[in-house]
């Protein structure tokens, strides 16, 4: 169901569990409105117009964000999220790989620097197999779904998808967000075996699996263009 309110266009979503109505501006700056059953349109459309002077304030937030993204350098002792930490570089002579992450540092070799954007790209879709797929069967045990397995690439504004044949993909940045996050992203996806859908049926199911994802939600939508810049 969505909402038209002036230039805006909101996607509402009912939730059972829900006492309050929550108005979230999206990473890919989509509007969605959680709500409880039962909310006339009239009060939704009263809700929308009393948060709206916020909500052009998020949309034009984001869109400077994204002109302002700032791209790395790959110079020493700049800062490279991983996990929701930063971690500083350091550039070497010599080493076997042209980047290897260890004592909390980022080691790139001077000679891979014109190219180090796409060995970060590798080291973190590399990474991301391993960590991604260790929350992805520890949760799928929860949930009572089998994936066939994952992959982690470029998925534009996607975070995450479930594809065909019960397979499910990531962003490679998902690796740059704080743990707690990036593994809302994973039993969102897997939720997805179940529900395909954003029905309500979805989100009870969510809720039941990390009774807390509204939270991690939110911190996703609020926060998640911070992790953009590599």
């Amino acid at each position: 169901m969505t909402l038209e309110v002036d230039d805006l266009t909101i996607t509402v979503r009912e939730s059972a569990r829900r006492k309050t109505l929550r108005l979230t501006v999206e990473r890919d700056q989509s509007l969605v409105l959680s709500t409880p059953p039962g909310v006339g349109m009239p009060t939704l459309e009263a809700f929308v117009r009393r948060k709206q002077a916020w909500v052009y304030q998020k949309l034009a937030e984001k869109a400077l964000m994204q002109k302002q993204i700032r791209q790395k350098r790959y110079v020493q002792g700049e800062g490279f999220l991983y996990l929701g930490r930063h971690h500083r570089l350091n550039l070497v002579d010599e080493q076997e790989a042209p980047l290897q992450w260890h004592h909390g540092r980022f080691h790139l070799r001077r000679d891979a620097r014109p190219d180090a954007r796409h060995h970060f790209i590798r080291w973190y879709s590399e990474r991301g197999k391993q960590w991604l797929w260790q929350r992805v069967r520890m949760f799928a045990a929860r949930l009572e779904v089998e994936p066939a397995g994952i992959k982690v690439q470029d998925l534009g504004y996607r975070w995450g998808s479930c594809g065909k044949g019960d397979m499910l993909y990531f962003h490679w940045k998902t690796m740059l967000l704080p743990a707690r996050i990036a593994e809302y992203v994973v039993v969102h996806e897997l939720v997805h075996l179940h529900e395909p859908n954003h029905s309500e049926a979805f989100w009870l199911r969510l809720e039941r699996a990390m009774p807390d994802y509204e939270n991690r939600k939110q911190w996703l939508a609020e926060h998640g263009m911070d992790v953009e810049g590599i």
